[in-house]
Parts: C-alpha cells; sequence; structure tokens
C-alpha cells in the first residue's frame, strides 16, 4: 500500500487520531496516552501524519518559526511504528515537513531541531547539513547557543542542560522526543552511538541536535 502524508492545524486532531497517535507511542518505550498527546497538540502548531492505507504509521508534532531571524523547523513530540517499513515512513515525514519548509521560507537555509533519545534518530537528519553534535566535531560558540535556544524552545531545564555535550537530563520520565528505531540497528555508525553513551533515555534523558536544509536542496521540494 502507498505511504501518504498529511498535516494539519493540532486544533484539528480528532479524538479518533489522538487515540492513532497513541496506540503508536504503546507499541515504542514513550507510553505516551492520549491524553498528553492532546496537550502538546496545544504546544504545537502543526501535525504531520503518516498513513500506509488507513493505517497510522507515524506522527510529529511541529512548527516553523523564526528563532532570532532565523528560519526553523521544530520538531516536538514524534514517534514512527516499528514495522519492516519504518525507514521508507521516516523519509516520507521529514520530506513532508522540509517540503513545509520551502513554503514558509522560500530562498532561504532552514535550521532543523528536535530531541533524540538513541542514535538511530539522526536518520532524521540523513539530507541536513552541519548536523550538530556530530563525531569528530567541536561545537564553536555559536553552535552551543543555538543548542540553548532549542533546549529553552524544548522547555528543558537550565540546569539539566549540557552545552557541550548537548545531552538534556532527564526526570524520570520519557522525554517528548523524536522516537524513532532504524529497521537495521546494527548499520548506525558506531561514532554516532557513541554521541549517546550518557544519555539515559529511561531517565528521560535525551539529545539536543540540530542540522541545515540548505536553500537549493529545499528547492527542489518545492
Amino acid at each position: 500500500m502507498a505511504i501518504e502524508v498529511t498535516t494539519k492545524d493540532c486544533t484539528a486532531l480528532s479524538d479518533a487520531e489522538l487515540a492513532e497517535m497513541a496506540d503508536i507511542c504503546a507499541e515504542g518505550p514513550s507510553h505516551f496516552e492520549a491524553g498528553l498527546l492532546s496537550k502538546q497538540a496545544e504546544a504545537w502548531v502543526l501535525v504531520s501524519l503518516v498513513r500506509e492505507g488507513r493505517l497510522l504509521r507515524s506522527f510529529a508534532y511541529c512548527t516553523l518559526e523564526r528563532i532570532g531571524g532565523t528560519p526553523c523547523v521544530l520538531v516536538g513530540v514524534a514517534s514512527v511504528r516499528r514495522t519492516s517499513k519504518r525507514d521508507s515512513v521516516l523519509r516520507a515525514l521529514v520530506t513532508e515537513m522540509l517540503r513545509r519548509a520551502v513554503l514558509a521560507f522560500p530562498d532561504e537555509d532552514v535550521l532543523v531541531g528536535t530531541r533524540f533519545t538513541n542514535a538511530s534518530g539522526f536518520e532524521v537528519y540523513r539530507s541536513l547539513l552541519d548536523i550538530v553534535p556530530r563525531p569528530g566535531h567541536t561545537a564553536t560558540g555559536e553552535e552551543r547557543a543555538w543548542g540553548r535556544r532549542l533546549a529553552k524552545r524544548f522547555s528543558v531545564e537550565s540546569g539539566s542542560y549540557d552545552d557541550r555535550t548537548f545531552i538534556a537530563r532527564g526526570d524520570q520520565t520519557f522525554p517528548l522526543a523524536f522516537d524513532h528505531d532504524c529497521v537495521k540497528p546494527d548499520s548506525v555508525d558506531p561514532a554516532v552511538a557513541a554521541l549517546f553513551d550518557a544519555v539515559d533515555a529511561d531517565r528521560g534523558d535525551s539529545l539536543v541536535a540540530f542540522g541545515w536544509a540548505m536553500a537549493e536542496d529545499l528547492a527542489k521540494l518545492g
């Protein structure tokens, strides 16, 4: 069956859709329930839903906004159902969000930011450039400042965020992050996995990360 993606205002989410989203979370580590997901709908502007036929395979809350004048796609709670096609589902979801970005910010480079709990999440950034943090790269002062800005936007308490490791310490609850496990975990770059050595998802830790979508690449999606 074909994979289809739709994006709507969070205010247009139905109770049935929230229940479907909660079902996806129930199969993963977050176990977010419909009530929490409904509250997240109040915190974000858009929600993208990926379906295979009539079955919901993924969702992501996001917003398109400027931070200090810089165009950004910020992704909050997101989850991809653990099926054999989940990598294809993820690509469809990311393409949709980037397509929205070029419509909102034509001819501009766009920062894409979210939080991850494991290295599989970096699949989200496969098409992006200058990802921070990344193996072998020492973040500049400006990049560390971006990490702090994003952590604040994601409501991470300042005392729990380390702007050198980009790790947000948890509070014993699963973080409001982008939840994805790739089909072949062994394919994850060990150097990328090492970025998560100190991330304890069970404690609620997450890694704040961002990358750049270049205007010339976004134009191909317009």
